[in-house]
């Protein structure tokens, strides 16, 4: 059981666990779990840290087939600059390898940003802590667990 998946049974939120067979070579690690778990692409999110102009880590969690728009994201930050956390301080503030970073039970609570597609769904995916490992669960509750909020986060 992942911190992740604590952090919601803690919460007595509802949530599903769907885990498939993760292949090392896959090029999108979202993208393989909207193949192998055969789910919308549109309702998985991967998570991304990226580092502020003060250096500040927060997390970003956009739609798999879509890049973050850092200018959007430090906007909502309140910063003038953002771009991707180095692979090290992403896997130290976390406590996730890449790949498998979840938006719940980080080991160091960050600011998080889900954008705002979300709200179109009533259940959304991320990772739930490890490669193949998702955690389905309303995108309310997550911005609850992770004291988030909505904004845009991708040019449509």
């Amino acid at each position: 059981m992942t911190p992740a998946i604590k952090a919601a049974e803690k919460a007595k939120i509802k949530f599903e666990v769907h885990s498939y067979q993760h292949d090392a070579n896959a090029a999108s690690y979202g993208l393989e779990a909207v193949e192998k778990l055969n789910l919308a692409a549109e309702q998985v999110f991967k998570t991304l840290v990226l580092s502020l102009d003060n250096s500040q880590l927060v997390v970003a969690i956009v739609p798999v087939e879509h890049q973050v728009n850092v200018k959007m994201l430090a906007k909502a930050a309140g910063a003038k600059k953002a771009q991707m956390a180095k692979p090290e301080d992403v896997e130290r503030s976390s406590g996730y390898v890449l790949g498998g970073v979840s938006p719940l039970g980080q080991k160091k609570q960050l600011k998080t940003f889900l954008d705002s597609s979300a709200q179109a769904h009533d259940l959304i995916y991320v990772s739930a802590g490890r490669r193949g490992l998702e955690i389905a669960l309303s995108p309310q509750d997550l911005l609850t667990l992770t004291r988030g909020r909505f904004c845009p986060l991708i040019q449509q």
